[in-house]
């Protein structure tokens, strides 16, 4: 597992208010998730003015291609007219570098877990199997 983060600065000198600043950081993160398949929060400066610290994640298999996706990211952010990009801060990481090695499937224990159900259902209903009240 491989995962790509980009966080940025973007501007908006226009904007008089938050609203008109929320506007565009919607309108950014909503292009951004539908067009290239990534995660996009607003992550700093939420009560400021002409300015916003938003979060984009990648998660893929192949470090080569999450990277490409954050610069084709990167490069769609370079070319809006509704704000400015600012610092950009590019991370790349593999799940040994997040400590996390390979992923395991745990078998299930059925008839553990279908013993316990009992046993919780038998503590709810006040030892009784039928529903009614015990003497």
């Amino acid at each position: 597992m491989v995962v790509g983060v980009l966080q940025l600065t973007l501007h908006v000198p226009w904007a008089e208010s938050l609203k008109d600043k929320r506007s565009v950081v919607k309108s950014v993160k909503d292009r951004l998730h539908r067009e290239h398949l990534v995660a996009v929060a607003e992550v700093g400066h939420l009560d400021a003015l002409n300015v916003a610290v938003l979060a984009v994640s990648a998660v893929g298999t192949d470090g080569k291609r999450v990277g490409t996706t954050l610069d084709k990211v990167t490069d769609k952010l370079r070319t809006m007219t509704d704000a400015e990009v600012g610092a950009v801060e590019r991370r790349v990481l593999s799940a040994n570098e997040m400590g996390l090695g390979e992923a395991r499937i745990e078998e299930i224990d059925e008839d553990a877990i279908a013993a316990e159900m009992f046993e919780r259902m038998i503590d709810v209903d006040g030892g009784s199997m039928s529903g009614e009240q015990p003497s």
